[in-house]
Formats: C-alpha cells, structure tokens, sequence
C-alpha cells in the first residue's frame, strides 16, 4: 500500500471516529436530558411529568373518579411519550405503590404489584387518578407559572416543568442510571424538609449541620426500618454523595415454651420481602445460619411480619446479629445527589438543593402574580369603560340609537368618550339589566375590589419579601 493510500485511510477512519464521538454524545446527553434523570425543581423525569400532566389533561384528579390505566397511558403516548407503552406503565405503576415512593403521586385501584416484586395486574384491567400530592405539583399550571415546549410532533404543547409547591425531589427521592452518571436521592419527610425551607429562606447563612440538627435529620424510607450511624447521612448531606447503612425493625420475644422468636416487622427500602424470606431459607438449609428452627412470613395488607423461631438452646441477639450480617435485613443506600440544573447534570448539597427549589418557587409566584395582574388590569380596564358608559347612560343610548349599524355605533362611542376597542364592545354587548341601580353598585364595588387586588399584586412584584412571605406560607 503506498503512502499516499495509507495517508487516505488514516483521514476516513479519523473522520468516522470523530463522527462517532459526536453521535455518542448526542445520544448521551439525549438520555441525561430527557429521559434518566430528574430536575432539581420538581424532581421529576420526563415520562413521569408527562403521566401527570396526561392524568390531569384527562381530568384525573384526586376529588374526581379513576380512570382506567390504559386510558391513561393511552392519552400519554398518543400525546407527550412517543415510546413502549411498558415504560409509561411501569411509570404510573411505581408513583402508586406506597413502598417505592414515599409520598405516592399517584392513587392507584386494583393490583399494583407488591413489595415481594409482584408485577401490577395489566393496564386494563387496574384504574389510577392523581394523588393529593401530584396536585400540588399541578397548582397554578394554568397561570403561566412555567414554560410549554412542543410535544414530538409540534401539534400539543407540554410543560417543561411542574410549578411544584412541594420538595418532590427530596420528598420522593429519585432513581436514574444515564451515560457516564447515575443518580440515587433518598426519600425524606416533608414535615422535615418544610421546617429545612422556612429555615433557609429566613437566613440564607444557615449551615448545613444547623439544619441536620435542627430540621432535617436523616433520610425517611417508606418502608421504615433504622438508619445505623449518622456519618454517611452527614457526608451525604454535606457532599452530595455518601453511604447510609439501613435496618430492618425487629423485635425478640420469648413464646411460653422458652424458646425465643424474632419478629421482623419492617425491612430496608428496595428490598424484596420474598427475597430476604428465601435468602434466610437458603442459608439455614446450607447451614451458614444456625439456631433457627421455623420461618415463617405473616405478612398481610396491614403490614409486614416476619416470624423466625430460634432453636430451644439458641440466643435470639446472636441469630438476629448473623441475620444483620449475612442477608439484606442489613442494606446499604448510596446516596448521589445528582440532578439537573438549568438542563445541566450536577451534584449538590442538601442546600444548594433547597435553595434551587426555593428559587423556583420565586419564580413561579411572580410569573403567576404577573399573569393575575394582567387579568386583573384587563378587567379593570373593561370596567372603567362600563362605569363611564352607565354613568352617561342617556348620551350612551342615543348614540347607540342614531347610529345605522354597530360599526358606526363603536366609531361613535369611541369619538365621544374616547373608549378602546375592548371597552367598547363591553358596552355594546352589555344587557339591559346592567342599567338596574343594583347592577351599576356592583359595577363600581367590582372595580374598587380591582384596584386593591392590582395594588397587592404590584405590591409582592416589588417586595422580595412579601414573596418570602407567600412562599413560607
């Protein structure tokens, strides 16, 4: 092969890996973005904003009556998921089991899996609506509080994110594994993370061990259980990234024959129940596990039990310590705090991610007080034009009645009083029972009311405080 050949097939396989490289990262910022992880201000993935938003489009909410899951995932690819139907399903399923996330989204009727890794029944035969809190994370969507992008074929719009009043990325938690970077966000209470944010919006010098002491102590898994030694929680919670030890809640009573028994009444979250039951089965069948003479499961739909019997001449503490240390009733969660910040990937603080959703709330309360302005000035403006107009009444009339046609009509109005297109069109379509006495006080009563609001609502525009105010209430 000459050098001139050599020289050419160095350039073309150049150009392919270089064309490689940038399809490689085009497709790992496309799952990064919009598809594996969550954003830090409502701590949702897209498919899981797109049920929500698709529920709520069908008016599945949490006051009104379910609607079969198919319909729902239906109207959610047909619309906003150009995807399997699986991934939407499996979606809905997850934000309404109590074990996964620990403050449901979504309030589900009929099979839904189980903490024993049951799958949900199919989607057509369970039905599902909007939990309370999924509300919360839809109020005001209709105020223009958030920005709508183009669904996949430009023929609906969908919102790029939820106006949240709650935490939902602290209070749920998040799973995601994208290119290169995964995250894992623990749940916590929302009694806890409440008292983190009023703390931090009254002194933003707060640091980070004042709110563990204060506020926030430590993760809250929905299935219960301890969390054992607080320095991962701390590393966690001062680092982004750290590794919490969980265990399961058990209890050792003695039964009147002397022998004593173990009662597992809570296990460490993600763990599969019918897996730690058949791992502790396996290990006393191998003999890796002694003292244990029965195993029993007794769970029901008020919670888990888990009964081990321990031989006559065994020590309840010494099997349970062997359960700790040789099945998952002792499991370790390792915390990445990692989420989207303005569409970028970035691992944060516990305060840097309160601060980012406190700032999303300033957000959505201006653009939502700009919208209410609006609307309130427009209506205003459309009042005044009917407080003149009934005021001038007789003047009013016999324009109106000298005029051949409304088009002359409105040119007439307009000269006179000087009115606007809006005003006068109220005026002409006004009926005649608005000439009543009663109906002009209302007139009057409605647009001093208007002219209160209009001063509130510029008021918390120009005072950071007054939205302090409205965002700690």
């Amino acid at each position: 092969m000459s050098e001139e050949e050599l020289k050419h097939g160095y350039i073309a396989s150049r150009d392919i890996v270089e064309e490689m490289e940038e399809s490689y990262l085009n497709y790992s910022m496309s799952v990064i973005v919009s598809r594996a992880l969550p954003d830090v201000r409502d701590g949702l993935k897209p498919v899981h904003r797109r049920v929500l938003y698709g529920a709520s489009d069908l008016g599945a909410n949490w006051n009104r009556k379910y609607k079969k899951c198919a319909r729902i995932v239906g109207e959610v690819l047909g619309k906003y998921h150009p995807h399997g139907d699986s991934s939407v399903y499996d979606s809905l399923v997850r934000m309404a089991q109590p074990w996964s996330l620990r403050y449901p989204l979504m309030d589900g009727q009929g099979n839904f899996g189980s903490i024993d890794g049951d799958n949900a029944a199919a989607m057509r035969y369970t039905e599902a609506r909007m939990d309370k809190a999924a509300s919360e994370m839809l109020r005001d969507i209709e105020k223009n509080t958030v920005d709508f992008q183009p669904n996949f074929d430009d023929s609906l719009e969908e919102p790029t994110v939820m106006p949240t009043v709650i935490p939902n990325l602290l209070m749920n938690g998040a799973d995601g594994i994208a290119v290169g970077m995964a995250t894992k966000i623990p749940p916590h209470n929302l009694r806890e993370l409440v008292s983190s944010l009023v703390a931090v919006l009254n002194n933003n010098e707060i640091s980070i061990d004042e709110l563990i002491q204060n506020h926030i102590q430590g993760p809250d898994f929905p299935t219960g259980g301890y969390i054992m030694g607080i320095d991962g929680v701390h590393s966690a919670f001062k680092t982004g990234r750290g590794r919490v030890i969980m265990r399961g809640k058990a209890t050792i009573d003695e039964l009147p024959s002397g022998k004593e028994v173990i009662i597992i009444t809570e296990i460490p979250y993600q763990v599969n129940k019918a897996n730690l039951v058949e791992k502790i089965a396996d290990l006393v069948r191998d003999k890796r596990l002694e003292g244990i003479s029965d195993l029993r499961d007794e769970s029901d739909k008020d919670g888990i039990r888990i009964v081990v019997e321990c031989k006559r001449d065994a020590i309840g503490d010494i099997v349970l310590n062997n359960l700790y240390k040789l099945t998952q009733l002792q499991d370790s969660f390792g915390v990445i705090m990692l989420a989207l910040v303005n569409g970028v990937p970035k691992v944060m603080t516990l305060k840097e991610m309160l601060g980012h959703f406190l700032d999303f709330r300033r957000v959505v309360i201006t653009r939502r007080t700009k919208f209410e302005l609006k609307e309130a000035e427009d209506r205003a403006h459309i009042l005044e034009g009917l407080k003149i107009a009934l005021e001038n009444i007789d003047k009013v009339i016999s324009i109106i009645r000298g005029s051949k046609n409304p088009e002359e009509a409105r040119n007439s109005l307009i000269d006179m009083f000087k009115f606007s297109e809006k005003q006068t069109k109220a005026i002409l379509d006004m009926r005649l029972q608005r000439l009543t006495s009663m109906e002009v006080e209302k007139v009057v009563e409605e647009y001093n009311e208007l002219q209160n609001l209009i001063k509130k609502l510029n008021d918390i525009l120009n005072s950071h405080d007054l939205q302090s105010d409205i965002i700690r209430e």
